[in-house]
């Protein structure tokens, strides 16, 4: 390897041969996890009393740290001291208790060692061949966690009987996830109208909430849909905000009266804006009646059907055709982990396989493996399934039962709260951990007025740094988002944030009356 600075003193820092780099040596690897472990370990146990929210301003780095790379080296402790003093304090804390904001970003020991062993060994398990344990690791942990959510067998890599139809990979984001399927829907459609190529294209729809993630109506784009063709339901209170099934059917009936052609339906269970729950069954039946792919974006939810008392949010699941779920956001498994599953590998295969003659070789050929690389966009990959079947592992089911289980239970006081105090309302049901609520209108405050308070209570409990919360808009309204999960998180950090909101409440609504 060369270096920026041709004079030996710039290999100075990696052992007494100065012409020597080994930047796997085995003290220096030893020593430099020790430390990074330590720091770990000190944030851990520091992150609470950080600010969540930093204050800096944009560019703020660049000016902390030098501009410009460097051509010499430096001791290890360098670049520690810089993380220290430049890059924690413009951190935002996703792993603080007081973190209330998006979904939770969840995290545990067995994750954080699993990643760490899989990034040392670096591995670049593209086919089976590539990296046997890899492949093998990621259908056993995908098996695992299946049976854990109850999934039919359609849906698994190995079955009782054997190798089965379906099967799983573990993506980045469900952003890779709606895309892949969406490419493969795509491309049944085509084949099934009998178009030659892509000239049917501009004849395919698909469908979703309009609570649905907006990463979707992106994929939709990259997969090549006609934007005009991409059909938003709208939703309501009187279905909590869930997709209507009649209304799914009229739309697409209206489009094959058309001329369209029904490809796609994308179904969220626990949408990002309210926590919505789309109803599986009854879509995947209308699906049914057009022919049309559905896919299940259970990316925060998902993990609490692990729980049996929540499991009935995936009823009709053995009817759709995919489904994921991020690991983690709620299930203690870090960044970055999405579980893909469906019914028949070979749709998403033959949309997405390459066989370029340097990766050919005897198991590939054989049809007794999946080459992971074949049902992702990319052809790398991570070594992701050591964390999730680590997590697995170490804690069990009934430990990460438990611990969705409390992220509810916590959630519930917090809702009680809400409810329990006439300045505020919750907006609509709450579903798992997350609470959507607001100050509601009082003392001639008209909507708008009501949405400026609002608005403002979040800016100033964010200014604090004591709480962070994000907001939606909810039936036109402005609407503060409580959601509980943080894997650091306790009741007690929940209670002091509800006493926060309402010092902070008091202190907007004085300011009102005494400008009045």
């Amino acid at each position: 390897m060369g270096s920026l600075d041709t004079t030996p003193t710039a290999y100075s820092a990696f052992g007494d041969d100065a012409g020597s780099f080994q930047p796997l040596n085995p003290e220096d690897v030893r020593s430099y996890l020790h430390k990074a472990v330590d720091f770990i370990s000190d944030y851990y146990k520091s992150v609470e009393s950080l600010p969540v929210l930093p204050d800096v301003k944009p560019g703020y780095l660049q000016r902390e740290l030098q501009a410009a790379p460097p051509a010499s080296s430096a001791p290890f402790d360098v670049a520690m001291k810089e993380l220290r003093a430049a890059v924690v304090p413009g951190m935002t804390h996703w792993a603080s208790p007081n973190f209330f904001a998006f979904f939770p970003s969840t995290n545990s020991a067995a994750a954080i060692a699993g990643d760490l062993i899989a990034s040392a060994m670096n591995t670049v398990g593209f086919t089976w061949q590539a990296n046997p344990a890899a492949t093998e690791m990621e259908v056993l942990a995908l098996d695992w966690l299946a049976q854990l959510l109850r999934l039919p067998a359609s849906f698994m890599n190995r079955t009782a009987a054997g190798r089965g139809t379906g099967g799983g990979v573990i993506l980045g984001t469900t952003s890779e996830a709606m895309l892949v399927t969406l490419v493969a829907a795509r491309d049944a459609a085509l084949r099934r109208s009998g178009s030659e190529g892509v000239s049917g294209l501009p004849r395919l729809a698909v469908y979703a909430a309009d609570q649905t993630h907006s990463t979707f109506f992106k994929a939709c784009r990259l997969a090549g849909f006609d934007p005009a063709n991409i059909r938003s339901i709208p939703t309501g209170p009187e279905t909590d905000y869930a997709l209507d099934p009649a209304k799914l059917l009229e739309i697409m009936q209206a489009d094959v009266d058309a001329g369209l052609v029904p490809t796609y339906i994308c179904a969220t269970v626990g949408t990002t804006s309210s926590n919505a729950v789309d109803p599986v069954g009854a879509i995947a039946d209308v699906a049914a009646v057009f022919n049309a792919w559905v896919h299940v974006d259970a990316a925060y939810a998902g993990s609490a059907c692990i729980c049996p008392e929540f499991r009935h949010h995936l009823d009709g699941v053995e009817r759709v055709d995919s489904i994921s779920m991020s690991p983690h956001k709620w299930l203690m498994t870090c960044l970055d982990c999405t579980c893909l599953w469906v019914r028949d590998t070979h749709r998403l295969t033959d949309s997405l396989e390459t066989n370029p003659e340097y990766l050919k070789n005897d198991a590939s050929e054989s049809g007794t493996v999946t080459d992971l690389k074949d049902m992702q966009v990319g052809v790398g990959r991570r070594f992701r399934g050591l964390k999730l079947w680590m997590v697995m592992r170490t804690y069990g089911a009934a430990k990460l039962q438990e611990h969705i289980r409390s992220d509810v239970a916590m959630a519930k006081m917090f809702e009680d709260s809400v409810r329990s105090d006439d300045r505020f309302e919750v907006v609509v049901p709450r579903n798992f951990a997350l609470v959507c609520f607001r100050i509601k209108p009082s003392r001639g405050m008209t909507e708008e007025d009501a949405d400026e308070a609002n608005r403002e209570l979040m800016e100033r409990l964010n200014r604090t740094g004591k709480a962070y919360l994000a907001h939606t808009v909810v039936g036109g309204k402005f609407v503060l988002r409580f959601a509980v999960g943080s894997s650091l998180q306790e009741e007690r950090h929940v209670r002091s944030a509800w006493k926060l909101i309402k010092k902070t409440t008091a202190e907007i609504m004085q300011e009102k009356i005494v400008v009045e």
